[in-house]
């Protein structure tokens, strides 16, 4: 591991609520934002925008398609994060597939509790389809949070009779906000982020007095037909490994087409190492060829997957 690579860990790991120093969130969303935030790539503009009643950021490759959009949401247990922390993250999958992104800054925890950022994730994906994004163009990502997001999401625009989109990325999903995986146990000494306790903290602050097996905060609990094809990446050294796991499993047998990759002896949410780990590098080449393997629109050569 590179000094860089340990100095943003260690900002990372500051951020994230271990069960032993009560931190506030702001002190929390201080140090998220010092590991996380890392600028577009050279030929990706950023603009600040307002989808759905909340301020966004739209980042536009050179040569972008004139159609296809992609949704994206972030990662930070609901409490942390922003669409300028994953800049550089959404940046790269939208250079990566040639799509305009939009990228969401949902209310967050424990000033706006569940479930309010799945309200907001719904607006959104409701303004785009109302401004004229056709369904069958439009593709969603999302990490960590903002993986369990987009799917809540998509359940979301389903019980509200919105047509679904033509695929969806997630890395690291937390899906399960009842903590029930075996890994959650199984892979704490490996997983060099989160532990059990800070993974229930952050849930407490997002649930509040709500029911943490609500398949809107909970989506790995309820049947996900209909849903789009589904790519799932997750790192084997992760204690969220079976809530990626048991999502695409369930994903599967509800008929959609899902797809899991799971990377050996690599971190959460490792696509945010892009440019200083090839696993990163490889795996957003793969979720932007997935992602514009299922719009029927033409990207332009050299822009799906290679950089």
């Amino acid at each position: 591991m590179s000094a860089q690579q340990r100095h943003a860990l260690d900002a990372l790991l500051r951020s994230v609520p271990r069960g032993d120093e009560p931190h506030t969130p702001a002190e929390q969303r201080s140090g998220f934002a010092a590991a996380m935030t890392r600028p577009a790539p050279d030929d990706v503009t950023t603009r600040r925008t307002v989808v759905g009643g909340r301020p966004a950021l739209e980042l536009e490759p050179a040569g972008a398609a004139d159609r296809g959009r992609l949704l994206y949401l972030h990662g930070g247990g609901y409490v942390l994060g922003s669409p300028d922390t994953h800049t550089g993250l959404a940046g790269e999958l939208a250079a990566r597939t040639g799509l305009r992104a939009t990228s969401v800054d949902y209310r967050l925890a424990p000033e706006h509790a569940f479930p309010a950022a799945v309200e907001d994730g719904l607006a959104a994906y409701r303004d785009l389809l109302e401004t004229g994004t056709d369904p069958r163009e439009l593709v969603l990502a999302g990490d960590s949070a903002g993986g369990g997001l987009a799917l809540a999401t998509l359940l979301a625009a389903r019980k509200a009779g919105l047509p679904q989109p033509a695929a969806v990325v997630v890395f690291s999903p937390w899906v399960d906000l009842t903590l029930s995986g075996e890994s959650m146990r199984t892979r704490a000494d490996a997983d060099p982020i989160f532990t059990e306790a800070g993974i229930r903290a952050f849930a407490d602050l997002y649930i509040g007095a709500g029911d943490p097996g609500d398949p809107l905060a909970s989506p790995v609990f309820t049947d996900l037909t209909g849903l789009p094809p589904l790519l799932v990446q997750v790192g084997a050294n992760e204690v969220l490994l079976d809530d990626a796991v048991r999502l695409a499993a369930r994903a599967g047998a509800a008929g959609v087409e899902a797809t899991l990759e799971i990377g050996a002896g690599l971190p959460h949410v490792y696509q945010g190492e892009h440019g200083r780990l090839e696993e990163a590098d490889a795996a957003l080449d793969r979720a932007a060829r997935f992602l514009t393997a299922h719009l029927p629109v033409p990207v332009a050569p050299g822009q799906a997957g290679e950089r």
